[in-house]
């Protein structure tokens, strides 16, 4: 778990030991991007109320958050779900991301401040020491938080919000369509060419990366159905 989940939780604790809402959330995100909660999984609220020890109205505030992250389906008078995207929004959801942070980084390509580039550097630099001991939480961590940098860095601020929601949307489908077997999505010293492109002002080069490297994840998506039978006590208690 990350530095900010032990505060938060710490927080919580402080607060009288109950969690709240945002903590549930970022529990079942996490639980969902580590594949622990396949597609289509059951979130009902009376259960996940009895693993967090909570009300009913705390369990809908998290969910009604995970809803609008597109990490679960809430429909009227019915269970929430993980969500299962299909083939097509899958591909157009990766199709969004290549134009946004494609346009975002030919952008900043030349403008960032060297504290900027040392910051993704860091990112890079973590996320490659984790998935070489087997740490495949920190690993995802650090890449979405490169990502996120870039987002929080556009110079269109409208660009930047997409592309921090489009980042979350394709980290849940490659974390819920990754090929059985494969332990993980790291692909080797792309985020330190990208890093490099953007420092030396290659704007077109960097696009080129971006789009090099989200293809490469489309490609390791395994988009047949999937069966599973689910403990949330045991993965989320």
């Amino acid at each position: 778990m990350s530095q900010a989940w032990h505060e938060e939780m710490q927080a919580a604790a402080q607060r009288g030991g109950r969690i709240g809402d945002r903590d549930i959330a970022d529990k079942v995100r996490r639980a969902v991007l580590m594949q622990r909660l396949p597609p289509g999984t059951k979130l009902p609220e009376v259960t996940l109320g009895e693993v967090f020890g909570v009300s009913r109205s705390v369990i809908r505030k998290s969910l009604t958050r995970l809803a609008s992250e597109h990490v679960v389906d809430q429909r009227p008078n019915q269970v929430a779900r993980v969500r299962a995207p299909g083939i097509e929004e899958t591909r157009e959801t990766f199709e969004a991301r290549r134009l946004v942070e494609g346009e975002v980084v030919a952008l900043l390509a030349g403008g960032l401040s060297a504290a900027t580039l040392e910051a993704l550097g860091g990112e890079a630099r973590e996320e490659t020491a984790a998935y070489r001991r087997g740490d495949e939480a920190a690993r995802i961590e650090h890449s979405l938080n490169l990502h996120h940098l870039l987002a929080e860095q556009s110079p269109n601020r409208v660009l930047g919000g997409l592309l921090t929601d489009l980042v979350l949307r394709t980290s849940i489908v490659v974390a819920l369509y990754k090929r059985s077997g494969l332990a993980s999505c790291y692909q080797e010293a792309q985020h330190d060419r990208l890093i490099a492109l953007l420092a030396d002002g290659e704007s077109e080069a960097a696009r080129r990366a971006i789009h090099d490297h989200l293809f490469g994840l489309e490609a390791l998506l395994d988009l047949s159905p999937r069966e599973s039978r689910i403990d949330l006590m045991s993965i989320l208690g």
